[in-house]
């Protein structure tokens, strides 16, 4: 295995710290190989997750990658598995981390491919988190309190897979990603989902009409959801990737054509955006 052949080169007192990292991804990746579609084991040990400072409620490490090619021109965070049981959701942001670290760009990208472990490592897996919160209703949009309820109660018909929590931000996940966020200051949020099979966004700027296949189709804002939150109400653009299924991903040249399509609109959209975006922070 990758990793644990690089592992092996790390043994002396000086590396101890690489060593932990290495102790790190070798273990996330024992899990994830076995439970997420079209990716392999060395797919994972490449990606050389680490553990971030966030833990879901259960206590499980939300793990990240950062890639950055210096000098960066912007910064773009890609989250995977919101829903637990969207499976693919979670490999695709492993197979753009890949293309990340092969794909010349002056891109800072961030990865967090399973935002929701506790729904993903269900038996089966399950779209909201260990507390039951849909943790895709629970970002503090505003109005949350009246808007979420009213929501959940008439829209959602109080579906417990779109429960949006007692408050916004009471789920360890979401702090995690509000306060990432804060640290980060994207410049673009690529959240991937499934299984609707289209390309939504929210933002201050005109949206991709597709990436690969999929095509734009604006699905709505809902109360607690990150595209209201980040795209509407702080201005910082999210593409919304619903996949076509949540158990299987794209063939592989599919990926790659919504990895480059996607970096198309970037240089076409985003840096004529950018001095208008800086003065909403």
């Amino acid at each position: 295995m990758q990793v644990m052949r690089f592992c092996k080169l790390l043994a002396t007192s000086a590396a101890t710290f690489l060593m932990a990292g290495c102790a790190n991804a070798a273990k996330v990746c024992d899990e994830f190989y076995a439970r997420l579609p079209n990716v392999s084991r060395s797919l994972c040990d490449a990606a050389q997750l680490q553990p971030s400072q966030g833990r879901s409620v259960k206590g499980r490490p939300i793990y990240m990658r950062d890639v950055h090619p210096e000098p960066s021109q912007r910064r773009v965070l890609v989250i995977g598995g919101i829903h637990g049981d969207e499976l693919s959701a979670s490999s695709l942001a492993l197979h753009w981390i890949r293309l990340a670290q092969t794909t010349p760009a002056q891109t800072h990208w961030r990865f967090v491919p399973a935002l929701n472990p506790d729904g993903l490592f269900e038996r089966p897996a399950r779209r909201v988190n260990a507390n039951g919160v849909d943790l895709n209703r629970n970002f503090p949009t505003p109005n949350w309190e009246r808007e979420a309820a009213f929501y959940w109660e008439g829209r959602a018909r109080k579906d417990p897979r779109r429960w949006p929590g007692k408050r916004p931000l009471s789920e360890p996940e979401t702090k995690f990603l509000h306060d990432e966020m804060q640290r980060f200051k994207p410049d673009l949020i690529v959240s991937i989902h499934a299984p609707y099979g289209v390309l939504d966004f929210d933002g201050p700027v005109e949206p991709p009409q597709r990436l690969g296949r999929l095509r734009l189709v604006p699905v709505g804002v809902f109360p607690g959801s990150l595209g209201n939150y980040s795209g509407v109400f702080k201005n910082v653009p999210v593409v919304t990737i619903e996949l076509p299924s949540a158990t299987l991903t794209p063939r592989d040249a599919e990926i790659e054509r919504m990895w480059f399509d996607l970096h198309r609109w970037m240089g076409e959209t985003l840096a004529l955006a950018e001095p208008v975006k800086s003065m909403s922070r």
